[in-house]
């Protein structure tokens, strides 16, 4: 494991799980030593995809039938690891690190807060969506918002790419922030409107966001006021104003 870390070979990644399995024979001790070595034996992405997900799986614990401090071990081993891993390579193991860390509220905090440290320079929008779409998942909408909003500095959808993978990101993220409030809304839109240019996709946005009132999530401590916007005010006007400008430039491109 340790000559091939840093060569390509195309056995590896089964050698990887051969290592793992061969731990799990041997026992707790031993699955403790290479989740502690990992930066010696594995890169970010197979320590966390890999090494550490069977390690922390329901058949490797029933396999092993582990008391609950030997649980515990193997848990904040690997969720030690994971942090690492996400410090070191975020764009490959910030969703995995989240996934490991998700039972221990501040090594999860610690995970989001590597996602956001990262997002501006060191992932796509592509990751940043998909981390986004996770945290609504997992039932914090405000958090999949703010990272939807990263997600949407990194993109740039021409005049022309109306089939573009990211139409349907960008319309989930509208509708994200037009389900969180009228705020929301308003703070997206000129992220929106800077990086979208496709008239067909500006047109479907404004559509959706003209259909029901803004604030149907039911966030703590928001009022929905019950009432569709109005597209001659804010925010809703900027939308309406690109829109209108993006089928001029494409008529006449």
């Amino acid at each position: 494991m340790r000559m091939t870390l840093s060569t390509l070979n195309w056995r590896r990644r089964e050698m990887v799980r051969w290592l793992v399995t061969c731990a799990t024979e041997v026992g707790v001790r031993a699955l403790v030593s290479i989740l502690q070595s990992w930066y010696s034996l594995f890169t970010p992405t197979e320590a966390t995809s890999i090494v550490a997900a069977t390690v922390m799986s329901h058949n490797t614990i029933l396999r092993l039938s582990l008391d609950y401090p030997q649980r515990e071990e193997l848990a904040s081993c690997a969720r030690t690891l994971a942090l690492q891993c996400a410090m070191k390579d975020p764009q490959n193991c910030a969703l995995s690190a989240l996934t490991l860390c998700e039972k221990d509220h501040i090594a999860f905090e610690t995970a989001y807060q590597i996602v956001i440290d990262a997002a501006s320079t060191g992932m796509t929008y592509t990751q940043l969506f998909t981390i986004a779409r996770y945290m609504e998942h997992r039932g914090y909408p405000l958090r999949a918002f703010k990272l939807a909003s990263l997600a949407m500095t990194h993109l740039n959808l021409a005049y022309n790419q109306d089939t573009h993978p990211a139409i349907n990101d960008v319309l989930w993220a509208c509708a994200l922030s037009h389900s969180l409030g009228k705020n929301e809304l308003a703070a997206i839109i000129p992220l929106v409107v800077k990086s979208v240019h496709c008239a067909t996709v500006l047109s479907d946005i404004l559509r959706r966001c003209t259909m029901t009132a803004p604030g149907l999530a039911g966030i703590p401590g928001r009022r929905n006021s019950g009432k569709l916007m109005s597209t001659d005010k804010a925010p809703l006007r900027q939308l309406l104003d690109a829109t209108i400008s993006a089928y001029i430039n494409t008529t006449h491109s």
